[in-house]
Parts: structure tokens; C-alpha cells; sequence
């Protein structure tokens, strides 16, 4: 089942993002190093580039994600035309100090008191924009949470004299164009739960993750997990930690969420669920089926 999820408040939201980058030297988009593309908001790229402002990319959650398919991420965006790239983990100070250097070299005709760097930190809901924000500010002021979509209205933070930041809300777009995308971002909890179903997510995860990574699920699991499927690995995480239901029956609901919450929380291992390369081949493919004989066929 395609995944979609765009709340009102984010239309609102969308209207006061086109409006703050006028004024606005340098977006930082914040995004999971786990899963860089599918969490990076084409209407970001779109109000940006309308206003051709450069863009430093954070991939935050670094910690979590496969640091060779990181490195292979930054050598991608490196590559591209007005764009920075780091990858960071927004609950580390020493990490996140590094931020401003790296936007104020992408517009360093700001950088004294009457032309401060102008910077709006941007990206969609639960990828730890307010996390960064607070590092930043080294106290806690903007809001966080572990659900989706706490931050609902912009705010301006004054760094110093020198330079300052917008907040924006976490900014979905109205249609998630490909169906594994939707369902990287409910794994990775960018999407509110009211817009999922947990077991087809988890399931959606459990393929991904035998391909890549089954040397950690076997030993998070203790299980061998050569042959299984999906299916079959969340039937073996209910077994094993003995999550039962009425009359008996596989709780396998439970077993979903405990997939769910152990990748989010990193305690199967470090984990990317995609590659530059792995993205070019979904969207080769998806451009294939999209052509008119592939949809007469």
C-alpha cells in the first residue's frame, strides 16, 4: 500500500518556507544519513532553487548509518553545484560546531554585522532539525520530540551579531512519488503512525535488511536467517522473544514494532537502507515502467 502524508499545517508551512528563503543566504537541509535521497524534500530543492540559494546538506544520525555508504553520499552531493555536504550527529556539540563554518563558506560575502549569514535550517518532520538547533544555540530551546511533525511554525534564532537561523516546520511534500521511499521514511519515523500500517512497513524493512545487512540480524535475533523472508523474520522475532496473542496465535504486530524500534534506535548495528547507487537503479527503474510501452505491457 503507497505510503502518503502531508498533514494541513504543513501548506502553511510550505507558505511561510517560500517567504523566509527571500531573505535567506543559506539553507541547511537536515537529513537521515541512513536513507540521504528519500529523506530530502523535492520542494525544498524547488524553493531554493527558485531563489538560487546554495545548500549545505547535514546528514544527521550518522552514528546510525553505514559510514562507507556515508562516505559514498558525500562524495555524491560534493558533486553537485551549490552544495556542501557533512555528516554529523545533531546530539553530538563538537560535530554540530562545525555547521556554521561550513555555511558561512558558502556565502562569505556575509559574514559582519550590518550583512550577518542568514541561515533557515529546513527538512521534513523527526530528522533533528530542533536537535541541531539547540546544539547550536547550546541550550534547549526549541522544541523535540520523538514523534513527527513537533515543530509547527517558524521561529528566528540570533546567533550572534554575525549571524542567525530560521526554523521551519518539518516539511513534507504532498505526494511521495515512490512507494519505497514512503516506506524508508515510516521505517526511519518520519511519518506519524496514523498514516501507516506497522507490519507492511516492518516487513518492508525486513527484505531491505536481509539483502544488506543479515549477518546483524542474525545476531540481534539469534536466528539463522539464511532463506527467510520478510515475513518470515518477523514470525522468528515473535518466536523468539515469545511475543504471543490470544489463543496462542504469533504476535506478530509486536514483533514488527520491536524490528521498527531496534533499527531506529540502532541497536541492530550501523545501517543505510540506500546507496547512490541502489537510488540510480530505483529511478532507472521507475522511469522504465513510467514509459508508454511499459504501461501497454
Amino acid at each position: 500500500m503507497p505510503i502518503q502524508w502531508f498533514p494541513g499545517h504543513m501548506t502553511q508551512a510550505r507558505k511561510q518556507a517560500a517567504e523566509a528563503m527571500a531573505s535567506t543566504d543559506v539553507v541547511i537541509e537536515v537529513l537521515d544519513a541512513r536513507l540521504p535521497e528519500a529523506s530530502s524534500n523535492p520542494m525544498i530543492h524547488a524553493l531554493r532553487r527558485h531563489r538560487s540559494r546554495p545548500c549545505l546538506k547535514l546528514l544527521n544520525k550518522s552514528d546510525l548509518a553505514d559510514p562507507v555508504i556515508t562516505q559514498a553520499w558525500l562524495d555524491h552531493f560534493a558533486a553537485l553545484p551549490g552544495t556542501a555536504a557533512v555528516a554529523l550527529s545533531c546530539r553530538k556539540p563538537a560535530e554540530v560546531a562545525r555547521v556554521t563554518k561550513l555555511a558561512q563558506a558558502l556565502a562569505p560575502h556575509r559574514d559582519d554585522n550590518l550583512k550577518p549569514l542568514r541561515m533557515m535550517v529546513m527538512g521534513i518532520p523527526n530528522v533533528g532539525k530542533s536537535t541541531l538547533i539547540n546544539a547550536l544555540l547550546r541550550r534547549r530551546t526549541a522544541k523535540v520530540g520523538d514523534e513527527p511533525a513537533v515543530t509547527k511554525v517558524t521561529h528566528r534564532y540570533d546567533l550572534s551579531p554575525r549571524m542567525f537561523l530560521i526554523d521551519t516546520p518539518g516539511l513534507m511534500w504532498p505526494k511521495i512519488e515512490h512507494d519505497s521511499d514512503g516506506y524508508m521514511l515510516a521505517a526511519s519515523h518520519a511519518i506519524g503512525r496514523n498514516a501507516v500500517i506497522d507490519e507492511e512497513v516492518a516487513t518492508y524493512l525486513a527484505d531491505l535488511l536481509l539483502a544488506r545487512y543479515p549477518a546483524l540480524l542474525a545476531a540481534r535475533y539469534k536466528c539463522d536467517v539464511a532463506g527467510m523472508d520478510g515475513v518470515a523474520l518477523i514470525e522468528a522475532i515473535a518466536r523468539g522473544r515469545g511475543y504471543r496473542g490470544k489463543g496462542g496465535v504469533a504476535d506478530l504486530e509486536k514483533a514488527s514494532l520491536t524490528l521498527l524500534q531496534d533499527y531506529r534506535d540502532g541497536v541492530l548495528g550501523r545501517i543505510s537502507l540506500e546507496t547512490p547507487e541502489s537510488r540510480r537503479a530505483m529511478l532507472q527503474s521507475a522511469s522504465i515502467a513510467d514509459t508508454p510501452q511499459a504501461a501497454a505491457d
